[in-house]
């Protein structure tokens, strides 16, 4: 029988944990849940899977090479690759019925079959807002997104993060200006990747591309730091319609971002972000924590005028971000940045029964379950040393001792489990 066992192990790039550990994920996965309502957001949520067809209709370059597509029987499948394309099924699929601007939120699993690495996966969690307008979306909207980014980040509290942004109008536009119109596409997806490769090796790939030397210094010079990013637009006084458009689009968003609540030392202007997903097409978004740039972006996102088209002839223009909430807490564990502090247990108390008769122990579990405290009854015929002994493993606060003594005065002896202190109590006066 032995020789049969199968050795029990989890796929690379795929996250399982401890008990303790799911329990303090799920505290950070409500922060955002319950951050993205109070910003009036509505909850959705889609397939994992779906017709490859409808989900590939624009995915293409790097996305596509990504995605875990397979067949069954005669249908042709994939797993979701983010929540956006779903989402504008959705939106396109439901569109009689959806008031608009709709506002979303949608949490659950995605799937990108990269090569696995510190803080990346092939399985994970991404909790994404979006805003769809119905023909039309207010540049507002983009002024927005970086306010609920910035509350959802300063409520997890584990240090400073910038909220870059950018638009890809500006890129696309410069990228017009220098001849370069047949190549936006493939150049937009170099500069993205300039903090992972650096900067020569964007202008090897650009010169593979067939970008001249003028034009790859110029592009380097472009998405390169500048003091006040806004004022080097400015000065460039490039007469294109798509950079004029963006420069326009950028400097509204900065503006309003203040408005919103963002500090000025919370945001900057970065010309390298890009994106690489095909379909953003104007302002995007990436959050680096500051201490540990190395991890990537852990927030990310922008707005997107077409990315419907595949589904429906209306035009359907949005602006959204998603958290990379499994990555996130790789960061937040890698580098101890958990708070010590927060909740280690499920149960509040543990009842433990030192009789055979389990009528009253039930009882009181049932009472303190009604008035909405977590309890756990220790239904094992074990030592009494071991019934603490599991309590304490389970770091469960509180423990109510019922033997023959308590039943007879209808009461229970609370002990804290942390400080050792008990006393013999009603069950009305048990304070939890």
């Amino acid at each position: 029988m032995a020789n049969n066992i199968v050795e029990p192990r989890t796929l690379p790039g795929f996250m399982e944990l401890l008990p303790q550990d799911q329990i303090e994920f799920n505290r950070i996965k409500r922060i955002i849940e319950s951050t993205y309502e109070q910003f009036g957001f509505l909850p959705i949520d889609t397939p994992i899977i779906e017709d490859s067809k409808v989900l590939l209709a624009k995915a293409g370059g790097e996305t596509e090479k990504q995605i875990y597509r397979f067949e069954k029987g005669d249908n042709d499948l994939s797993l979701r690759f983010d929540l956006t394309v779903p989402l504008a099924k959705y939106v396109a699929k439901n569109y009689g019925v959806l008031s608009f601007p709709f506002r979303r939120y949608h949490i659950g699993k995605v799937y990108r079959a990269e090569r696995p690495q510190k803080g990346r996966y092939r399985e994970f969690y991404q909790c994404d807002i979006d805003v769809i307008g119905d023909g039309e979306l207010s540049i507002s909207n983009d002024a927005e997104i970086p306010s609920i980014i910035y509350t959802v980040f300063k409520k997890l509290d584990f240090g400073k993060f910038t909220i870059k942004i950018n638009n890809r109008k500006l890129l696309g536009g410069f990228f017009e200006s220098l001849g370069l119109e047949d190549k936006i596409t493939d150049v937009l997806r170099i500069v993205d990747k300039v903090d992972k490769i650096g900067k020569e090796n964007v202008k090897e790939m650009l010169s593979d591309l067939g970008v001249d030397d003028a034009n790859q210094n110029k592009i380097i010079d472009f998405i390169s730091a500048h003091d006040n990013t806004i004022s080097y637009l400015d000065s460039l006084n490039i007469e294109n319609d798509s950079f004029k458009k963006g420069l326009e689009e950028i400097k509204y968003v900065s503006k309003y971002m203040n408005s919103f609540g963002v500090p000025d030392d919370y945001y900057k202007v970065d010309l390298s972000i890009a994106r690489g997903l095909d379909y953003y097409t104007g302002t995007v978004y990436e959050t680096i924590l500051d201490e540990y740039p190395e991890i990537g972006s852990v927030c990310s996102g922008g707005r997107y005028e077409n990315l419907a088209e595949y589904y429906t002839n209306k035009k359907l223009p949005g602006v959204g971000i998603s958290i990379g909430l499994t990555r996130l807490f790789y960061v937040l564990n890698e580098y101890k940045l958990l708070k010590e502090n927060t909740q280690k247990a499920i149960s509040k108390v543990i009842i433990v029964p030192m009789i055979d008769d389990l009528t009253y122990p039930i009882e009181v579990a049932t009472k303190l379950r009604a008035r909405g405290v977590n309890t756990e009854i220790f239904l094992e015929e074990k030592a009494f040393k071991k019934k603490l002994n599991y309590a304490n493993k389970q770091n469960i606060p509180y423990a109510i001792i019922i033997g023959e003594d308590e039943v007879a005065q209808n009461k229970v002896t609370l002990k804290n489990m942390e400080t050792g202190d008990q006393s013999t109590v009603s069950i009305e006066e048990i304070g939890l």
